[in-house]
């Protein structure tokens, strides 16, 4: 038992924000016994867990609340993408990401809206209103560390095509 739980352990801190059921999926265990070990690994305060948009993110206790958050949403392939331009680009015009990214417009509200309730992107008070990273150098430095899985990647390119079908 002490080694499974030494295996999500050392997976969730080399794969960090990592969701429940990928932990399953990477590792080949039951569901019952990720959820169990998670559970004690969280209450003994040696992971941290952040619940983003419906799921259980997993992380090493060295990653602050910001950083949590900023993780879970790049392993989401739509978030990620506007976090990258935003990233690369600095800051634009909502309409402009939505063109950019090939999305629709209603995909990139949401995803903004989400993205700044969270505090990973500010919107200016200025008119035309713009969006920026609130922490650009930390944000870069995250980019490294996390990406979509193929999962979260499906699940976002259906929602793209049903909003595209829908607009």
């Amino acid at each position: 038992m002490a080694d499974t739980r030494t295996r999500i352990r050392q997976h969730v801190r080399d794969t960090p924000g990592v969701h429940f059921n990928q932990v399953g999926r990477d590792l080949d265990i039951a569901t019952g016994q990720v959820q169990y070990h998670l559970r004690r690994l969280v209450r003994d305060d040696e992971l941290a867990v952040e619940r983003i948009g419906g799921r259980a993110h997993y992380f090493d206790r060295s990653f602050d609340p910001w950083e949590r958050r900023a993780l879970a949403f790049l392993r989401r392939e739509t978030a990620r993408g506007i976090l990258v331009r935003l990233h690369a680009d600095g800051p634009k015009r909502p309409k402009t990401l939505a063109d950019d990214l090939d999305l629709a417009r209603s995909t990139v509200s949401w995803h903004v809206s989400t993205l700044v309730e969270n505090g990973i992107v500010e919107k200016s008070t200025d008119r035309p209103m713009t969006l920026d990273l609130s922490r650009p150098d930390r944000t870069a430095e995250l980019l490294e560390t996390a990406s979509p899985s193929l999962p979260d990647r499906l699940v976002d390119r259906f929602i793209r095509t049903v909003d595209s079908v829908l607009d």
